[in-house]
């Protein structure tokens, strides 16, 4: 399962997009979560998908790690992808047979909702995929950093949240030990009647949850071993530094929604 997780794992290489800094990655994600909801024709998802093509040829990454990654939420795009078909009822009739329809507007629609859904855990994958849980974490208080002054926890929300981000990969290799263990014992998360599978999940979760706790309470004492008493008076070894790349990237995302809003229908 590890092998085939995408999101919230870090994969090092030298690439341009690990050595921007955190801050301008973060502001791309979150302007391009803003901007993909622009796309409305088949010209701006096009762009669209240019860019997005570009980013991950930047990163890097494995092509192959990529397609494992995708496997098990491709599942979740074409049943997205089918919801729309079949309950899009709008436009021109394309095909009917029996009770099934299959309208212009829901062909339309599910293409474009499943790109939209695919593109989006690309780029926020992209995130954490070339970034450390460390330059997450000080590129989020550093962009939060005005918050302070109306008395907003920054240092802490912004550990909490990189916290999060690194524990995924960590919490889905535990479930997958206590799968296999339960498996081992002769239980079937698989097969089965859908009632039997349910009450399968119980004596998964218990576990999952026992060890999540216990591993919380370790880190927090470890974090208080050490001194850790918040983010007042903290100094950082890794100072960020804006570059020049990142300022380019900033301006081809500029660019990227102009190009939107002008060929938007």
């Amino acid at each position: 399962m590890m092998e085939n997780m995408l999101f919230g794992r870090y994969v090092p290489a030298e690439s341009l997009l690990h050595r921007m800094d955190p801050r301008s990655k973060l502001l791309i994600i979150f302007f391009f979560v803003c901007i993909i909801f622009i796309a409305n024709n088949g010209i701006t998802y096009a762009f669209i998908a240019i860019y997005t093509f570009i980013m991950l040829t930047m990163s890097r990454i494995p092509a192959r790690f990529l397609y494992k990654g995708l496997k098990p939420v491709i599942w979740l795009v074409i049943f997205t992808f089918l919801l729309q078909l079949f309950f899009t009822q709008q436009g021109t009739l394309l095909y009917r047979l029996g009770p099934v329809k299959i309208y212009e507007e829901g062909l339309k629609q599910g293409l474009f909702i499943s790109l939209r859904f695919l593109f989006l855990i690309l780029m926020t994958s992209l995130l954490t995929l070339t970034t450390t849980p460390i330059e997450i974490t000080d590129g989020l208080e550093s962009l939060l950093n005005p918050l302070k002054k109306v008395r907003f926890p920054v240092h802490e929300m912004a550990l909490m949240m990189s916290i999060a981000l690194r524990f995924i990969p960590t919490l889905m290799e535990e479930t997958d030990k206590i799968m296999k263990a339960q498996m081992a014992r002769g239980v079937e998360f698989s097969s089965g009647p859908l009632k039997e599978r349910i009450k399968a999940v119980v004596p998964l979760l218990i576990p999952l949850f026992v060890s999540a706790f216990k591993r919380a309470e370790e880190l927090a004492v470890a974090m208080e071993a050490r001194g850790y008493r918040g983010g007042e008076g903290r100094t950082k070894y890794r100072q960020l530094s804006w570059k020049t790349a990142d300022s380019l990237q900033l301006l081809v995302l500029i660019a990227l929604t102009v190009l939107l809003m002008l060929f938007r229908s």
